[in-house]
């Protein structure tokens, strides 16, 4: 009976079934142009062994789509034999009649008198046990051949796809990694990665086992209605007019839900920004104990993303019901007027009647069914156009032609000739403007100017990043566009402001500098590069591995790692970009003495902002809006008071020091102090925001009771929708019923009873399908209702939890923001699956398996008992197939790994890698680590293969065998045919139901996992809680604060001691300025007293209490903190000024005060919103001396005891500078203030200067004390130098 067995699928499909639509012939030509258009672009790559593979496979899948209405074709012969050998029964079971010479005759009378009343009937002459054996020879043939074309056709595919996938992704990523620079300015690195994974998964996907399939569904479809237009066509009609219906229901849903999920993913959106925003800025939130007003925050956007998932959840049940509704009308329909033609006009045979109906709904079926298939080559087709567009593109500027010339000799003069350039990202900004300027060789020529000016553009139209719009760069006099790429950036050695080192061993990163180059020859440039000590003073020496993205190393070390790497390549042009600024004086001074050695007799650019720097260069040329306006030497250049003038006197107001250069002598503290950096709390974040590795704990999934019992509140909606599954589940078994009921009408021989009888069935058929469309209703709405409510507070307890852990928590990589948020998206939204939908899902199979086998045992045991045999390979088969629709890609990602790390170190760190010429290398290395997922694909396509043919024959083979002892049972047993019927179709649909069922197992796991992970992150119980009342508190807060002997090192880094013993205090209104080189732990000492974190040894004390004592949300109530980098929320001016104080509600006029004296008030008056004006995401509106002032308004509204000041000016320009720091001055009136400062003037009036170096403090007292013990102090003012 294998018509019904396909039936099953109507379920799971029904929502694709778009394919009714299709039924009217007239569209089907739609697909042709379609799929041809579609294959020329994506198997451009196809060589002719993969087209022959191809071609195979689409032949196997013809031959195999056409298997089942063969299968139909013998399923009707099938039938009329049993009711032919049930009517003979029926005539002889007349006492009356008797069979004589194979035709029944009326037992009294003569055989003249038995032909005049046309007696003519044969009978014996059927034997029904070797018709049946027959047949099952039949099926198991079909069953045989399947098999072997399913496999075939399958592997054929996929071996095809993934031979040209492999060719695709070596093409891109080898054009990729010969783009210009500029074109990377224009795709972000993020895009490129995911077309590298996503983009090229989609093109697999799309030339893969889905076109086979889809060839396969579509052969189905066609034979299907040739069967039924063919064998009956006015029955066919009559069922496709029905069809339309199917199809504007199908349709109308793919739409709503589309729709539905876009508006819940939007509303979502908003609750997900919030929570990525919220995290990503977790320190302000702490600090400013801004936690329950974000969660609530969180909880408002979530209620509207619940809403719309509920009315999917509805009209998804609604559409499910109506289809079923329409499916059970068009069976009615179908065996009302079948039965008319069969019974009254006698046109049809029995049987001919099953091969017209099975014959359309299969055909109908899989047209459904293959329009997923569709929708993978729509994408695929999307993605392959982006793809193919990059590697047709030729690169501007290609960095691996072998063209252009290589000079014998290089002297090293570079100049520049009327060069306007912009860049190709921002066409509409002119950064140089007629730019002429000459650069000698042998010479040390320094660009000075404001940041902007073009200095950095300059050096990379050099390396040749870029060509100029007008104008050329020459070399000796050779324009560079004439010269060869490769040879000419083997010329140029480059240190930038944030060197990129790569994620190997220190000794690789500088053999990288050039290939093939000896251990000597590192050695040489690691000492000429002051590095040698330090490297030989860790542990592995030069193997020691550097981190993603250099990580591992302090600033100092990776500056002076990049700097061997330049020298290795022995250069004749040195760029050097800002190549100290990110460092500490004692650090910088060593970097600088290796930068001194090394400019000799070559050509250098330097470009600096500090003059110690610059002042020993040979030329000096200032920069303005792009041109040169100035060169000269150090003094020439302040007699014309021009450029350099002012930038040389804006840097040494305040550091009236500077003339009096005294020579630090070396100290060996230095190497060790830039050693210990790596400690710093900058350091630890670089570290945090290296790439997570995704082997997250192995979690035990969450037992199911705990679920529940989050779910427990929604108990009567969870009623509801078990009890409208298991109505649902019922349905199945019910219709093999009626199906066998009316089967055996036709043997009736009274033909009023039998008419009788068929109306009766039919019209049960519409009321199983009215009950059905309320009952599907039913369960989709209040599952839906149940999971969106579970999901929500989920989230929000999630959310909740994430804030209360303490910031060490934060520091881990696992926990870095984007992670997180992920996991409030993906896991709440998933432990859906292990309640609601997954329990209507279970209740619905087992009422449906459990009906189908009562009804069997109680028509027939012994052939049931033959059936359940073959129900496990049913089940597993039925899995397969819905394993098979969401096609194999989710398990190739894992095996991309190792490649992606390849190309999206590559992609960022293009710049790097384009200096040192190694696109060749990287791209050699990415296509070693694709051989290992090609070789997996290439297994997978047998097994795959090999399953999907057993999962498409095993249903042939049940047949077979049942029907053969059936007819062994209806001979020996008298058992009734329709039985026989009844019985197999019960079975073998419920069977296929399982398969569908367990498939959502998947789902069911990963929701188990989902909410173990979920609830590992509700039971962890902080190290220090923001939300418990315990702790001490007091009202007459002074703000007294001692540090004694603290210990400590950061949870992420813990070999890294950072606070080595620090003991320092400060009275109530006092200042305490911390200065000392970075990494000396200056952020960190401000960190305890928040209790971001607590000392690992020693005590805090506040107000002569122990901070661990502390309520910690007591004592940030007490703190206002101002930081480097201030962090602002993407809300109003006002809002983010009001974040300050979360205690209370404030006024406008409380806001206005806070900014009048944070010296904001008249900036913002001047915005044309005023208060009111959005500050971006991050304040990305503002500029940054703006941003300071809003945070130090914030940070005075809540009149904190306590005001920290983190390097609150550092980033600024000298003229916000000035405001910020009197509006810091006004601020500190009458408080407790700790700063962090790296410029003199901002701590020489302070009461205590502490000096810290390597976690403790080394001096301290005031500035004149300080400056008249020449010790540390006076030597870091006398350098001139920024301190840092």
């Amino acid at each position: 009976m294998p018509g019904t067995v396909k039936l099953r699928s109507i379920k799971k499909f029904g929502q694709e079934n778009d394919g009714y639509e299709f039924s009217d012939q007239g569209k089907l030509p739609i697909f042709c142009p379609f799929k041809y258009y579609a294959q020329l672009i994506k198997f451009r790559f196809a060589s002719c062994r993969e087209i022959c593979m191809m071609i195979f496979g689409s032949i196997c899948a013809m031959i195999h789509g056409s298997a089942q209405p063969l299968m139909l074709l013998v399923f009707g012969m099938l039938t009329d034999t049993f009711i032919e050998y049930d009517i003979e029964l029926n005539e002889l079971s007349d006492p009356d009649k008797v069979c004589v010479n194979n035709t029944i005759q009326w037992r009294n009378l003569t055989e003249e008198e038995n032909l005049a009343l046309n007696m003519t009937k044969s009978c014996g002459l059927l034997d029904i046990e070797y018709e049946m054996t027959n047949f099952a020879y039949y099926y198991v043939g079909i069953g045989a051949g399947v098999f072997i074309l399913g496999y075939l056709q399958i592997s054929l595919w996929i071996t095809a796809a993934a031979r040209q996938i492999q060719i695709i992704r070596k093409m891109y990523f080898r054009k990729v990694m010969r783009m210009e620079i500029g074109w990377f300015d224009c795709t972000s690195v993020g895009e490129l990665n995911t077309r590298m994974s996503d983009d090229i998964n989609k093109i697999n996907d799309a030339i893969a086992d889905q076109v086979g399939i889809f060839i396969q569904r579509f052969t189905t479809f066609v034979c299907g209605f040739l069967m039924g237009f063919a064998r009956g066509w006015k029955l066919t009609l009559v069922i496709i007019s029905v069809s339309p219906l199917i199809g504007v229901g199908a349709g109308l849903m793919a739409l709503f839900v589309a729709k539905l999920t876009g508006l819940e993913l939007q509303a979502y959106a908003k609750a997900g920004a919030v929570a990525d925003e919220v995290l990503s800025s977790v320190r302000t939130v702490a600090a400013f104990g801004g936690e329950k007003k974000e969660v609530q925050r969180y909880d408002r956007n979530l209620i509207s993303a619940q809403r719309w998932g509920i009315r999917k959840g509805l009209i998804m049940g609604f559409f499910t019901g109506y289809l079923w509704f329409i499916i059970f009308l068009c069976y009615a329909l179908a065996f009302w007027y079948g039965s008319s033609l069969v019974v009254d006009t006698q046109e049809y045979s029995p049987g001919t009647l099953l091969q017209v109906f099975f014959g359309v709904l299969i055909a109908a079926l899989n047209l459904g069914q293959a329009s997923p298939c569709l929708e993978a080559f729509a994408s695929g087709r999307g993605a392959a156009t982006i793809i193919f567009e990059t590697i047709d593109r030729e690169p501007e500027i290609d960095c691996l032609s072998e063209a252009g010339y290589k000079l014998n000799k290089v002297k090293g003069d570079l100049e520049f000739h009327n060069v306007t350039f912009h860049y190709p990202s921002r066409p509409e900004v002119k950064i140089l403007d007629q730019l002429n300027l000459q650069v000698k060789s042998g010479e040390t020529t320094a660009f000075v100017g404001p940041s902007g000016a073009g200095k950095s553009t300059a050096i990379q139209l050099i390396q040749r990043f870029y060509d100029p719009k007008e104008g050329m760069v020459t070399l000796d006099g050779h324009d560079i566009r004439g010269l060869n790429i490769q040879w000419l950036r083997s010329l140029i050695g480059i240190v930038e402001q944030e060197p990129v080192l790569f994620a190997t061993s220190i000794a690789e990163n500088i053999r990288y500098g050039r290939p093939g180059v000896s251990n000597d020859d590192i050695i040489t440039a690691a000492k000429e590069a002051n590095a040698y000590n330090f490297i030989m003073d860790l542990p592995q020496k030069f193997d020691t591995l550097v981190g993603e993205g250099g990580g591992q190393m302090s600033g100092g070390q990776k500056q002076r790692i990049a700097i061997a790497r330049a020298l290795v390549r022995n250069p004749r042009i040195l760029l050097l970009d800002m190549a100290t600024s990110a460092l500490d004086n004692e650090s910088e001074a060593v970097v600088q003495d290796a930068l001194d050695k090394v400019r000799m007799g070559r050509t250098t650019i330097s470009i600096a902002h500090r003059l110690s720097t610059i002042k020993n260069a040979d030329v000096i040329v200032g920069f303005e809006h792009g041109r040169a306006v100035e060169r000269g030497k150090h003094d020439e250049l302040l007699d014309r008071k021009g450029v350099y003038f002012t930038l040389v006197t804006l840097q040494s107001q305040g550091d009236k020091a500077l003339n009096q250069k005294a020579q630090q002598g070396d100290d060996p503290v230095a190497e060790r102090k830039s050693l210990n950096r790596a400690g710093s709390y900058r350091a630890s974040l670089r570290y945090k925001y290296g790439l997570p590795d995704d082997d997250s704990e192995e979690v035990e999934p969450a037992p199911v009771a705990r679920i529940l019992k989050y779910n427990a509140p929604e108990w009567p909606y969870m009623l509801f929708g078990s009890f409208g599954a298991a109505v649902n589940g019922g349905v199945n078994p019910v219709y093999s019923l009626l199906f066998s009921q009316i089967l055996a009408t036709f043997s009736m021989p009274d033909p009023v009873e039998q008419r009788r009888e068929i109306n009766g069935i039919c019209l049960f058929f519409v009321v199983v399908g009215l009950v059905s469309f309320f009952t599907q209703m039913l369960q989709g709405y209040a599952f839906s209702k149940s999971g969106e409510l579970l999901t929500r507070r989920l989230r929000r307890l999630g959310f909740h939890a994430m804030l209360g852990q303490e910031i060490g928590w934060f520091d881990d990589h696992r926990n870095s923001p984007g992670a997180l948020t992920t996991r409030l998206a993906t896991d709440a939204s998933q432990v859906q699956g292990a309640t609601g939908s997954q329990i209507g899902m279970i209740v619905n199979s087992l009422t449906n398996i459990g009906v189908a086998i009562i009804i069997s045992f109680y028509f027939s045991w012994k052939l049931t008992l033959v059936i359940l045999c073959f129900l496990p390979f049913l089940a597993l088969s039925g899995g397969f197939q819905a394993k098979m629709l969401t096609g194999f890609a989710k398990q190739d990602k894992d095996a991309m790994e190792a490649a992606g790390q390849i190309s999206g170190e590559a992609l960022n760190n293009i710049r790097t890698i384009a200096g040192l010429g190694k696109e060749r290398n990287f791209v050699e290395m990415f296509e070693v680590q694709l051989e290992a997922p090609y070789q997996a694909a290439l297994k997978k396509a047998n097994v795959y293969g090999a399953c999907y043919g057993f999962a498409q024959c095993v249903v042939f083979m049940a047949n077979s065998a049942s029907y053969r002892f059936g007819g062994y049972l209806v001979y020996r047993e008298g058992l009734h045919f329709s039985f026989v019927f009844r019985v197999i179709s019960a079975i073998v649909t419920s069977g296929t139901a399982l398969g569908r069922a367990s498939s959502y197992t998947p789902d069911y796991a990963k929701a188990k996992i989902s909410a173990a992970r979920f609830f590992q992150l509700l039971d962890r119980i902080p190290k220090i809680s923001v939300y418990s009342n315990e702790g001490d508190k007091w009202d007459n807060f002074k703000g007294d604060i001692e540090f004694i002997d603290c210990k400590f090192t950061y949870p992420s880094r813990p070999d890294i001691q950072v606070l080595n013993g620090l003991s320092v205090s400060v009275r109530p209104g006092q200042t305490l300025a911390f200065v000392g080189s970075s990494g000396c732990g200056k952020s960190t000492s401000v960190q305890l007293l928040e209790r971001f974190y607590d000392p690992n040894n020693g005590r805090v004390l506040i107000d002569g209490r122990e901070s661990t004592r502390v309520n910690a949300a007591f004592l940030r109530s007490k703190i206002g903190i101002v930081s480097q980098e201030p962090i602002l929320f993407d809300c109003s001016i006002a809002e983010n000024i009001r974040y300050g104080d979360n205690q209370r509600e404030l006024s406008m006029d409380d806001v206005i005060a806070a900014a009048k004296k944070a010296q904001l008030h008249d900036f913002v008056m001047s915005l044309p919103e005023k208060y009111d004006t959005n500050v971006g995401s991050q304040g990305s509106q503002l500029s940054r001396g703006q941003k300071q002032r809003i945070a130090i308004a914030r940070a005075i509204i809540r009149d904190p005891k306590i005001l920290l000041l983190d390097e609150a000016t550092s980033a600024l320009d000298t003229e916000s500078e000035k405001t910020v720091q009197e509006a810091l001055d006004k601020a500190r009136e009458g408080r407790t203030c700790i700063v962090i400062a790296h410029r003199l003037s901002t701590i020489q009036n302070s009461d205590i200067i502490a000096v810290m170096s390597r976690g403790y403090v080394i001096e301290k007292g005031t500035h004149g004390y300080l400056m008249g013990l020449k010790g540390a102090y006076y030597k870091l003012v006398t350098t001139g130098a920024p301190i840092s």
